[in-house]
């Protein structure tokens, strides 16, 4: 067993809230992992270690919940990905942090802000338009590492179910993080630390997934789809947040 040190507390309740909130909601798990675990590790280990950590839920909820996934739509959206993560990488030296994330921001609040009051004005009744949004995922993965908004949109419009949205999500994210993780090991950036790290902590993050689960089964569409767009908002003032910083520094 890997004794646990006192400095290492903070990373383990990080882990633990990270994948509850991933388990339960299918995403949003970057809004506590890397910018918290930045603070105690490094951040060479932080991005590898989260993504790690990442592949371990979607693997585990895949497995827990398979019969759940949309497997229409998490296919074209898996592969319009592909499309879109290059013109991401692309765009990530040519577009200015103070241009790109405040429209970004922007975007994605006003959506949020609509589905909250709206939310029963639109609805997507089938994947035609799946490859737009895992394009527009691709891009903002390439270009900030954030795939999941475009994601969580597409799911709001089709209205699936929280036990949907979350499986489907997770067989996404599956694919999305295992090539990170080969990337990084092609790189280099898969260094002992990164292991070390993700076998201590793995009990704790198996414990926020199956926590993750129970909350998920447990919440209305309703509620799911109010929480979720909160998260959104969130993440939005996280954008303007690290734009206003960036400017300030």
């Amino acid at each position: 067993m890997i004794p646990i040190e006192l400095a290492t507390v903070p990373v383990l309740a990080t882990v633990f809230v990270a994948s509850l909130m991933r388990s339960a909601f299918g995403f949003g798990e970057a809004l506590i992992a890397v910018p918290i675990l930045s603070f105690f590790i490094p951040l060479e280990v932080a991005v590898p270690f989260a993504t790690l950590l990442s592949v371990t839920a979607a693997l585990v909820v895949v497995l827990q919940d398979r019969d759940k996934i949309h497997i229409k739509g998490a296919s074209i959206l898996i592969l319009s990905t592909l499309f879109g993560l290059p013109l991401g990488l692309f765009l990530l030296e040519r577009t200015p942090v103070t241009i790109g994330k405040p429209i970004l921001a922007i975007f994605i609040m006003s959506f949020a802000l609509f589905f909250l009051f709206f939310r029963n004005k639109v609805e997507l009744k089938n994947d035609k338009l799946a490859c737009f949004f895992g394009f527009g995922a691709g891009v903002l993965g390439g270009l900030y590492g954030m795939n999941g908004p475009p994601l969580a949109v597409y799911g709001s419009f089709r209205r699936w179910s929280p036990q949907t949205f979350r499986a489907t999500l997770q067989g996404y994210f599956l694919l999305a993080s295992t090539i990170g993780m080969g990337g990084f090991w092609l790189s280099g950036l898969w260094v002992p630390a990164v292991t070390h790290y993700f076998l201590l902590s793995l009990p704790f993050s198996l414990g926020g997934i199956f926590l993750g689960r129970v909350v998920n089964q447990r919440l209305s569409a309703r509620v799911f789809g109010s929480c979720l767009h909160v998260m959104l908002i969130v993440i939005a003032l996280m954008l303007l947040f690290q734009t206003w910083k960036y400017v300030h520094t």
